[in-house]
């Protein structure tokens, strides 16, 4: 339990059900659509989709999302891949012939189809209770009437601000008189409001198919993009076996490749051969170690993690005891290693991740994202959809697992995890933070796992992340642990922003509560009720 002298956050505590986002307008949400007789999936999709709108350049109908449910507590999670593919003309000697090397995070050919919106139609009709246009109200009465900007929300848009304002659709849209809108600002979004309409009358062909798929392939036409209406019209987001592993005791779920959820189970299988219970939470020896096995766990990501469709990812020796030992092995407590490359492809900090939690404890992990800030800083002129920029994750190397091909998916970086005990799902979780969240996950469950921290607490711990060959560490780290990581043989910066941020929920099937935790590093709430 915290300290009640210094200031900090409770875990928040209900019985008939709970959600925990970045936002409180969407957590409000998922609680109004509980309250309605709606499930814990009609409740996700409805507070993401007022995330698109009030969170714009964290997430959007522009992009993705993968989903890990547990139906009534149970133990078999159902996975839900919802991530775009590049177009179909898409071909790496394209590229290559033209001098592209590598997809710049503003290119064109950045763009992947957007997957969101198939995702959620799906998810609503196979596990909800509820018709998409039902759960879409809510969103379109925020982008129509309006939302008053939050200070992190805030923040975030004013740096972002000169990424956007070159494009004509993201200057029209998201920008007021060339600025940034400011905090306590209202903000509304009236041509976003009419393509949900759209999409809640006609579901997912309207987004993929007539008017506004046309405004979203001539946009991409315009700029040089090799996107279709066939890339549109076929895209279907798919089920998923989840991968699994242990950690002292309880299991860790993740989506399979072609997500990094596989990069945080190799981290955890990494950590658990050393004893950190023994360290200090908040010491450099903890963050050392933490570092150096997430450096592992990234070299193993890209040598393997790609579209299973298109290449067959070896996760059974990814997850194997062998590698683990192999790994661990390499990591000297008492210095860096000097042999590791730094993990392939951009590093970004934003995304949103929501759980929700309902009265039978249907218990949904959902992640939604544009990647970058206002993902390729693209948005359609007439429908107000941003462009995700997931594409810029592929590699222009016909030779690796994650080169750019017709039809296939990048390595994505968005995770949503699930915690499995005793034959019941125990904790959906989820945290934050492009790259970073394989290591905020390995981060999150140690800080509950080895030290006993309660949901809230292992959010709030600081964090580290070794990235771009140095370890930039949150302002929470403190000087002596900063000289030890020097001493360590790390080069030490501070983190421009927070790493991320996180929500997670607790089942206490004994007393059959609910237990949330949502990040302070975001403008978020847990609420239940």
């Amino acid at each position: 339990m915290r300290d009640f002298h210094l200031p900090g956050r409770s875990t928040v505590h209900s019985l008939n059900g709970m959600c925990a986002t970045s936002q409180p307008l969407a957590a409000e949400t998922a609680i109004a659509i509980l309250k309605a007789g709606g499930n814990a999936v009609d409740a996700a999709v409805a507070a993401s989709a007022v995330l698109c709108v009030v969170e714009p350049y964290s997430t959007g109908i522009g992009g993705d999302c993968f989903v890990l449910l547990s139906k009534k507590g149970g133990s078999e999670i159902v996975g839900l891949n919802g991530s775009g593919r590049a177009p179909r003309a898409a071909h790496v000697d394209w590229y290559l012939e033209r001098g592209i090397t590598e997809i710049g995070l503003s290119s064109v050919h950045a763009v992947t189809i957007p997957g969101a919106i198939d995702a959620w139609e799906m998810l609503l009709a196979d596990h909800g209770t509820m018709e998409l246009g039902r759960v879409l109200e809510p969103a379109i009465r925020f982008a129509e009437e309006g939302f008053p900007l939050s200070p992190r929300v805030a923040s975030d848009w004013g740096l972002l601000a000169r990424r956007i304002e070159k494009d004509e659709g993201a200057a029209r849209h998201y920008l007021i008189d060339g600025k940034a809108p400011r905090l306590g600002q209202i903000f509304r979004s009236p041509a976003l409001a009419k393509t949900l309409r759209i999409i809640a009358a006609q579901g997912r062909k309207g987004f993929y198919e007539g008017r506004v798929a046309e405004d979203m392939v001539a946009t991409l036409k315009a700029k040089g993009g090799l996107h279709t209406l066939e890339d549109f019209a076929a895209t279907k987001a798919n089920y998923v076996e989840p991968v699994r592993t242990h950690y002292r005791g309880r299991e860790i779920v993740e989506i399979p490749p072609s997500g990094q959820g596989i990069t945080a189970l190799v981290l955890l299988n990494i950590l658990e051969r050393f004893g950190l219970s023994g360290l200090d939470p908040n010491g450099a020896e903890r963050h050392h170690i933490e570092a150096e096995a997430s450096r592992l766990a990234f070299e193993v990501r890209d040598r393997y993690v790609g579209d299973p469709d298109f290449r067959a990812v070896p996760v059974d020796h990814m997850l194997s005891a062998r590698l683990a030992d192999e790994l661990a092995a390499r990591i000297d407590p008492e210095r860096a290693m000097s042999d590791v490359k730094a993990a392939a492809g951009p590093v970004y900090r934003d995304t949103v991740y929501l759980t929700v939690v309902d009265r039978d404890r249907n218990a949904v992990s959902f992640i939604n994202s544009l990647y970058f800030g206002f993902g390729s800083a693209i948005v359609a002129p007439e429908t107000c959809i941003t462009f995700q920029n997931r594409g810029s994750g592929f590699i222009i190397d016909a030779a690796h697992p994650n080169c750019i091909e017709g039809g296939k998916r990048p390595l994505h970086t968005i995770i949503p995890g699930m915690v499995v005990e005793n034959g019941h799902a125990v904790m959906p979780f989820g945290v934050m933070g492009g790259a970073y969240q394989p290591v905020g996950h390995a981060h999150f469950i140690s800080n509950m796992v080895d030290y006993g921290m309660d949901v809230q607490e292992a959010i709030d711990n600081p964090r580290s992340f070794h990235v771009s060959g140095r370890m930039e560490v949150e302002r929470g780290i403190s000087a002596t642990t900063r000289e030890g990581l020097t001493a360590l043989g790390h080069e030490v910066a501070d983190a421009f922003l927070p790493w991320g941020g996180g929500q997670a929920i607790v089942i206490d099937w004994k007393e059959g509560a609910l237990v949330g935790g949502s990040d302070a590093r975001k403008d978020g709430a847990a609420i239940g009720y």
